[in-house]
């Protein structure tokens, strides 16, 4: 261990700053001149072909999803339009009896009426 034993504190290491680490010796250092490095050196190669590896490797893990999600949205979509023919059906039928109610109504207001009668033949008064 570094330092002395301390008997209230244990170990002491060192002053702040200091912490009791020898300094480092013989560390080798290189450097590369900025005029001889190729920052871009084989990009758009290894850029193509890390793009296939890496949609290879995941392509299992996102298509099913996807191809589950849009089977899903396609069975509701013709679901749905089952059913919306359904309600157009229904709301025509109702949109005729509707019509056919009113024009009834309208009918026996008029043969109710003294012109009414008068044209039906109902000369009773």
């Amino acid at each position: 261990m570094v330092g002395h034993v301390d008997p209230k504190n244990g170990y002491f290491i060192g002053p702040w700053g200091d912490l009791g680490c020898p300094t480092p010796q013989r560390i080798a250092s290189y450097s590369l001149s900025p005029n001889r490095q190729r920052p871009l050196a084989g990009t758009a190669h290894a850029a193509f072909f890390n793009t296939f590896r890496r949609f290879r490797h995941q392509v299992l893990y996102v298509a099913p999803p996807f191809i589950i999600a849009y089977a899903a949205m396609n069975w509701a979509i013709e679901k749905y339009a089952l059913t919306l023919s359904y309600v157009d059906c229904l709301q025509s039928f109702v949109n005729e009896l509707v019509t056919n109610v009113r024009f009834l109504t309208l009918r026996n207001h008029y043969l109710n009426s003294k012109p009414g009668r008068l044209a039906e033949g109902g000369g009773e008064e």
